[in-house]
């Protein structure tokens, strides 16, 4: 009897130790999912204006890639873009790359991208560049619609400082964010219409704050935006011209909260 007794509990522990062992193994290999660090492909504009302004944010990435757990890829020229690699990464940062000069395949590659929610975008200041003006390239239609049906008009010249201005608070792009706060100089974009009708507008600038003073207006002026109709979280700041920005804690910290959230890290 005292025989069956051992056999039994020495079966009983060997099974508690396998489970364990198991369940150990089971821990690890969800921490390694959730550790593992997500491609994040950031499309940095080369040789214009906004130099210094993509250098400052480049190592402002490169300064919170651990933190947000993030894996970094470059890219200075998407005619590079093999067909089909862009799917692999987990959000695209357009980093004032504008929306021209891309070959067939990697323009049909990000839309899909977008259309079918592949991944997260976060884009800034020049992927609003659109028209048939630049550099002889077409206009591509699909991104015009995308950024809510717009074509670029004019900008302002010399750099303004803008107040900006909330209107969603509770989106996780805004969160932490005043609702009220100075852009420092900036190149305020005009367009032929306003995207509002199309796009879900996340804060505007008072144009009537503009130091130093400017004709160029559009009235009601958004200047972040979401267009909700794409698969794909999605956000755009028309800001981000003078390496000032990185200094500017509002900015820094809608950056942190967009990427997080095109990423799907806060719903």
């Amino acid at each position: 009897m005292k025989k069956q007794f051992y056999t039994l509990f020495l079966i009983m522990i060997c099974a508690l130790l396998q489970f364990n062992g198991m369940s150990v193994w089971a821990q690890s290999a969800r921490k390694s999912l959730v550790t593992a660090p997500r491609s994040v492909l950031v499309l940095a504009e080369q040789g214009t204006g906004h130099q210094g302004f993509v250098d400052a944010a480049t190592k402002w990435l490169d300064s919170v890639a651990d933190s947000l757990n993030l894996k970094l890829t470059y890219v200075a020229d998407m005619k590079t873009m093999k067909e089909g690699e862009i799917f692999k990464y987990k959000a695209i940062i357009q980093l004032n790359y504008p929306p021209y000069a891309w070959s067939n395949a990697s323009a049909k590659d990000f839309q899909r991208y977008i259309d079918e929610g592949r991944g997260g975008y976060v884009g800034l200041h020049h992927a609003t560049l659109l028209g048939d003006i630049f550099d002889g390239y077409k206009m591509w239609q699909w991104f015009s619609e995308f950024m809510g049906g717009i074509r670029f008009d004019r900008y302002i010249a010399p750099l303004a400082d803008g107040t900006v201005c909330v209107e969603d608070g509770k989106h996780p792009v805004m969160r932490g964010v005043p609702s009220v706060f100075v852009i420092p100089n900036d190149e305020w974009y005009t367009y032929d219409r306003n995207p509002r009708a199309n796009v879900h507008v996340l804060a505007h600038v008072d144009e009537a704050s503009y130091k130093p003073v400017s004709d160029i207006r559009m009235g009601d002026h958004p200047v972040i935006w979401t267009n909700p109709s794409k698969a794909a979280r999605n956000v755009y700041f028309q800001i981000g011209h003078h390496a000032d920005l990185m200094s500017t804690p509002a900015f820094v910290r809608m950056m942190g909260n967009a990427i997080r959230w095109a990423l799907g890290d806060d719903d």
